[in-house]
């Protein structure tokens, strides 16, 4: 049996002991973290040496009659498996805290059942080595990851957030096996080889494949499931969902296009395009949110974009020769997928210490939390610089790659110029957006004073939970102070991508490494050079204590702080035709008003037609169909033999 198997078997069985020893609480979670996080543990150290040492491994399991269960793990498979195993370690250590409520054993329970089998099926879906063992992982996949959102199931938005999700999932699949259909009919089977379609029908298959894997990745106008399901699921899931599960849709559009060896400008185009708008627009989305956990969805679909336009950078640049480009495009889209698993799951953890504290997850309800929560909130800060795409942090790596690569388009024909141009003015949009945001979020939530009591009084025990907040913000450092090896990796996936330019040259990686090395540790140098200075000069002199932004006032209140939605407001002004703004605010009359009150909603414009256009639509069809059920069990017999017999004509 090979390592990579045997730490998806340790990992299931991990889960699936945790419902066995439901009655003994500790234990339980003792037993299930441990496994867990060994089979994990033993999956990254498989996955790194077989990136490193360039050795891929293929293997079977059984056969029935033509169907097999095949494996295969190369470059882009052990890349994404780094990402799945590491973020997944994490999660199970943070569960041990975050789940400890005796009263709820057996949700936990099956919690640890459901999260071994999500981290499997994504292990066995970037790994599946022919279209039956990938739908079958996929399906395990999206059924694994339901149940972990609905796990609170008492709650209607839950509910309602899992058969969203639920509905999407499938769809996505059916995109899916159509696109995987195109293929079997022109070569009869179901391997992952298909250069020898004709170009329109791999085109046609990349695009439902694009939809079907895009809906599972959140890309817009497919996302609308996304931020109903992560704030649904428990935070430790919501990182894995964020931070490696969407990433799966990534890995697919990946593997399709390598699958269609399709190198023609057009895919390259629907890419980028598809990822600016995402981003864009996921941004923006996330500007106007009041829910935490909701705002970070969000952001996942801004970084879904930003990977998609690497992506789409690398494509162009193969389908017009333009080497540079292509494999600086394709390795800051990659980095940029690693980079995204590490920050938006430290994000999620740290949205998930707050809740788990406060037991709210509304931004204008807290404040002040860094004086209480000062690793939570200094993690959190590293995040969101990371996320804004800042050095000396890891986002602006892979970002620094990408712009890298679009830049090198801007030389070339005007299609190649327009579309690079639009990359670059887009990566650039999303980065100052992205900083607004959390420039809202941090000094919202973790400065100024509480805005409810639920804020005044917490703490942050629980050093299970700390400690994957702590390694997740050093791996945002490390990224973006030493990205050599990073880069060296993300280059060796690049390879497996079978591009037609052999052995990609580590030499000029090795240099932007080193300058981007040198210019991270002359910040940090005088950074901590003026913060020495600062403790020289006020050593010894007499400090006052006031509220934080007291502006003076003797008495300030809570009352006085700006709030997340004025802080937001003038930039989702000149965003309201794809972002409508709904505000409820009783006007003040009178010379002695009653209470007010005022709420405003930033509506998601797909979600926001979606009834209108989709489901009432739909609703109504089947509604005017609903005659068929009658109740009798012959005419549904009938009904069956007649799909047979037309059946018959097509088969």
């Amino acid at each position: 049996m090979n390592l990579f198997l045997l730490s998806v078997l340790i990992i299931v069985s991990g889960g699936t002991l945790a419902v066995f020893l439901s009655r003994q609480f500790v234990m339980m979670r003792w037993v299930a973290v441990l496994s867990i996080g060994s089979g994990c543990c033993m999956g990254m150290l498989d996955a790194l040496s077989r990136l490193i040492s360039d050795a891929p491994l293929a293997f079977s399991i059984g056969h029935l009659s033509t169907l097999g269960l095949e494996f295969r793990i190369d470059g882009l498979s052990a890349f994404f498996l780094l990402a799945i195993f590491g973020i997944c370690l994490m999660a199970a250590v943070y569960s041990f805290n975050y789940l400890s409520h005796a009263e709820n054993r057996l949700s936990t329970a099956v919690s640890y059942l459901f999260f071994s089998l999500l981290t499997a099926s994504m292990a066995l879906v970037v790994t599946a080595a022919n279209m039956l063992t990938f739908l079958l992982a996929w399906e395990l996949m999206s059924l694994a990851s339901f149940f972990l959102v609905v796990l609170d199931y008492q709650d209607p938005q839950n509910r309602k957030a899992g058969y969203l999700y639920f509905v999407f999932s499938h769809v996505g699949a059916m995109f899916i096996i159509v696109a995987f259909g195109l293929i079997y009919r022109d070569t009869g089977s179901f391997a992952f080889d298909a250069t020898a379609l004709a170009p329109p029908i791999k085109l046609l298959a990349f695009v439902f494949a694009f939809i079907g894997f895009g809906s599972k990745a959140g890309v817009f106008p497919f996302h609308v499931w996304l931020p109903h399901a992560h704030p649904a699921a428990p935070s430790h899931i919501s990182a894995v969902m964020s931070g490696v599960m969407i990433k799966t849709g990534i890995y697919g559009i990946l593997r399709m296009y390598v699958i269609l060896d399709l190198h023609t400008p057009a895919t390259g185009s629907l890419v980028v395009i598809a990822g600016v708008v995402s981003g864009i627009l996921g941004v923006v989305y996330a500007l106007g949110q009041h829910d935490l956990k909701r705002l970070l969805a969000y952001h996942s679909v801004e970084n879904i974009g930003i990977i998609l336009i690497g992506i789409g950078i690398g494509m162009i640049g193969v389908a017009t020769q333009n080497p540079i480009m292509a494999v600086l495009g394709f390795a800051g889209g990659l980095l940029h997928v690693l980079n995204h698993a590490i920050f938006k799951s430290l994000l999620f953890m740290g949205a998930g210490m707050i809740l788990h504290k406060t037991g709210t997850r509304t931004i204008d309800a807290l404040g002040g939390l860094l004086k209480r929560m000062k690793i939570t909130g200094v993690t959190f800060l590293i995040g969101s610089l990371a996320i804004a795409g800042l050095p000396p942090f890891n986002g602006f790596v892979s970002e620094f790659l990408i712009y890298l690569g679009s830049f090198r388009g801007i030389a070339g024909n005007p299609e190649v110029f327009a579309l690079s141009l639009l990359a670059i003015v887009g990566l650039a949009l999303i980065g100052g957006l992205a900083l607004a945001c959390f420039t809202k979020v941090v000094g919202v939530v973790f400065q100024g004073e509480p805005r409810s009591p639920a804020a005044e009084q917490v703490d942050e025990k629980g050093p299970a939970m700390l400690l994957p907040m702590l390694i997740l913000a050093a791996g945002c450092a490390l990224i973006g102070i030493y990205p050599g090896a990073f880069m060296f990796l993300a280059t060796k996936a690049v390879a497996s991508l079978g591009l037609p330019y052999g052995r990609i040259p580590t030499l000029p990686f090795a240099h932007l490494s080193a300058n981007i090395t040198l210019a991270a540790t002359l910040f940090l140098t005088a950074v901590l050079f003026i913060l020495a200075l600062r403790k020289i000069l006020y050593q010894g002199k007499p400090m006052g204590r006031g509220g934080t932004w007291g502006c003076g006032f003797t008495q300030p209140t809570a009352r006085m702080q700006y709030t997340g939605s004025s802080y937001a407001g003038s930039i989702l002004e000149f965003f309201k035709p794809v972002a409508p703004l709904q505000e409820d605010h009783p006007p003040v009359e009178g010379l002695f008003p009653s209470t007010t009150h005022y709420h405003s909603q930033i509506h998601d414009i797909v979600a926001l037609h979606l009834d209108r256009f989709v489901v009432a639509p739909v609703v109504w069809l089947f509604d005017k169909l609903r005659w068929i059920q009658h109740g009798d069990i012959h005419l549904y017999i009938g009904y069956i033999l007649l799909a047979i017999v037309v059946l018959l004509f097509f088969v």
